[in-house]
């Protein structure tokens, strides 16, 4: 796991995940140092990631106040329990949906969860964050995160993309990738997270682009994605034309074969 400061109040926990045929995958994990401090999902559920150490490296998790879960998927919970457990004071930003999702594997303590609904917003001491569903998701019950002090939004799994190598993945910025590049796998990524992007209304789904163009980020932070600054109006424009973009059709058994066969170790 590498900690990116891209501002003196944000760090990014990056992490990756290979995705045979795919690429690497970012995970990124933020944490917000607000005057009450906020950790943005809690990375893969995976042994050995060394989360709660990146965590320390940049605040104390004893002083962490809220923790904003863009969504219950295990690639956004994985230190979630042992991240609460570390920091006492902390409540959960969900939702109602999100809460009855993560109940399904383990009791979440209701007393420590703050539900949140797209449209609201919340004041950490110095800055208001104001949940807001992005355009792409995979899950119903994602909410991502607009800070007005800094124009960031965290946005979950939209404007994702698999980069070409672990440090790609992991970079500080995504201006490190051309643009054709990142644009041409934000489809891809688009298409495998957000199937249904190819059947949505198109002016209801542009009506969700511009609520986020309205808000005028100036910094994308997707869960899947290096950190982008200075580049909303050219991955708006991305979104706009992901219902176009031709439709993700994965593996059959028979390249499963074929891929484990071109691992198979030579005798």
């Amino acid at each position: 796991m590498r900690i990116n400061r891209i501002r003196p109040d944000i760090a990014v926990l990056s992490d990756e995940l290979e995705v045979p045929g795919i690429g690497h995958l970012p995970v990124n994990a933020y944490v917000l140092q607000a005057a009450e401090p906020v950790v943005v999902d809690t990375g893969l559920s995976l042994p050995d990631r060394g989360f709660l150490d990146a965590i320390g490296s940049v605040v104390d998790p004893a002083d962490v106040e809220w923790v904003w879960l863009t969504h219950p998927d295990r690639d956004h919970t994985g230190s979630l329990f042992d991240l609460l457990d570390e920091a006492p004071h902390a409540r959960l930003i969900t939702t109602f949906a999100g809460v009855g999702i993560m109940s399904c594997e383990r009791s979440v303590p209701l007393d420590r969860v703050y539900l949140l609904n797209p449209g609201q917003s919340l004041d950490v001491g110095d800055r208001r964050l104001t949940a807001l569903r992005p355009p792409l998701f995979d899950n119903p019950s994602t909410v991502g995160c607009f800070d007005d002090r800094s124009g960031s939004y965290f946005s979950s799994d939209c404007f994702g993309a698999p980069m070409e190598t672990a440090e790609l993945a992991t970079a500080d910025d995504i201006g490190y990738c051309l643009p054709s590049a990142v644009r041409a796998a934000q489809h891809l990524w688009a298409t495998v997270d957000s199937p249904w992007v190819h059947t949505v209304d198109q002016e209801k789904f542009m009506a969700t682009v511009s609520a986020l163009s309205a808000l005028e980020p100036r910094l994308l932070l997707s869960t899947h994605l290096p950190p982008a600054e200075g580049r909303t109006a050219e991955y708006l424009d991305m979104l706009a034309a992901a219902p176009q973009a031709d439709a993700f059709v994965g593996p059959d058994q028979a390249a499963l074969e074929q891929m484990l066969a071109d691992f198979e170790p030579a005798h």
